[in-house]
């Protein structure tokens, strides 16, 4: 995904302009793809500057209103229908999961303990969203709603997941499977370890 293809999608049920779609942006996408005002607007000159998006309306002190085109509409679409992009995606909390034999037992515990509190914390803020939204039947709502419960389902994965690592380590489980497992480099034993 990229922000040209969240702003195109953002313009395909109502225009808007730079102010309107980055209040729209915080409000829906922001929760998988972050983006700054100034990413925003640079953004959309570009698109303008594609014939991707026009300026439909022009008001008060330079305020400018875009429109998706009939090309930025193809553009979409194309990206849409493309195959589902498998890249592996970086996870720096998993990647300090890999070395945490370099820690105490205790901090080890602490560090998976405080990635349960962060994603139930998150989980906790994308509940409030779910609240606080009035979902109507348009797209954005319809569809942000499905994205929605995605974060919440894994929000509340990743917090019971860090919660049984917390209890495998603090348990010393998982020093007993490297021992029964032989030298680095022997077959996991899968779930169980």
């Amino acid at each position: 995904m990229s922000l040209r293809h969240a702003l195109l999608g953002l313009l395909v049920e109502r225009s808007g302009s730079g102010y309107d779609l980055m209040k729209l942006f915080d409000t829906s996408l922001a929760h998988v793809w972050p983006a700054t005002q100034s990413q925003v607007y640079g953004e959309l000159n570009r698109l303008e500057g594609n014939g991707l998006i026009q300026v439909v309306a022009e008001g008060p002190r330079g305020r400018k209103e875009y429109g998706i085109t009939e090309s930025g509409t193809k553009e979409l679409r194309q990206w849409l229908a493309e195959g589902y992009d498998d890249k592996p995606q970086r996870s720096e909390a998993l990647l300090r999961v890999f070395f945490l034999g370099v820690l105490s037992r205790q901090q080890a515990v602490d560090r998976l303990l405080n990635m349960a509190e962060v994603a139930a914390e998150r989980h906790a803020v994308m509940k409030g969203v779910n609240e606080a939204v009035d979902w109507g039947s348009d797209m954005l709502s319809v569809n942000g709603r499905l994205a929605l419960e995605y974060g919440l389902r894994l929000r509340a994965m990743e917090e019971e997941w860090a919660r049984w690592a917390a209890e495998r380590v603090s348990s010393g489980a998982q020093d007993e499977n490297a021992e029964a497992s032989g030298p680095r480099g022997a077959e996991s034993s899968g779930a169980d370890v």
